[in-house]
């Protein structure tokens, strides 16, 4: 059975950073891109960034570039989204997702197979 769990979200203020952790189960490490994808209230989710747990490629939505890094460990079997410089329209619940996108489409949600529950972020001005 696969298996994800977004972990590290909380309360930061703006300017502040965070690092969430995406550890997940049931496949093979190397198998599955893994995304970060957000959902504000009212919103619709969005992705983040997402990596290929193969060859450690990334790609990043307009929201994350310059600000935030996605990094995997391959001894841990853990993918990384580090926060930075985070601003109040960053708040919003984030998740990780394991699918097989092509890589025009890495920020679609629906090409993600797994999710896992997200964890919240909120930025305080």
């Amino acid at each position: 059975e696969v298996q994800l769990q977004a972990s590290g979200g909380g309360l930061v203020q703006a300017g502040g950073s965070l690092t969430l952790s995406c550890a997940f189960s049931g496949f093979t490490f190397g198998d599955y891109g893994i995304g970060w994808f957000r959902q504000a209230p009212g919103k619709e989710r969005e992705g983040v960034a997402c990596i290929s747990t193969s060859d450690g490629s990334v790609i990043y939505g307009d929201s994350a570039k310059g600000r935030f890094t996605i990094s995997k460990d391959n001894a841990k079997e853990i993918v990384y989204l580090q926060l930075n410089s985070l601003k109040p329209e960053d708040t919003a619940v984030y998740y990780c997702a394991a699918g097989r996108p092509i890589i025009s489409a890495a920020m679609t949600p629906s090409l993600y197979a797994y999710w896992g529950k997200g964890t919240l972020v909120t930025v305080s001005s």
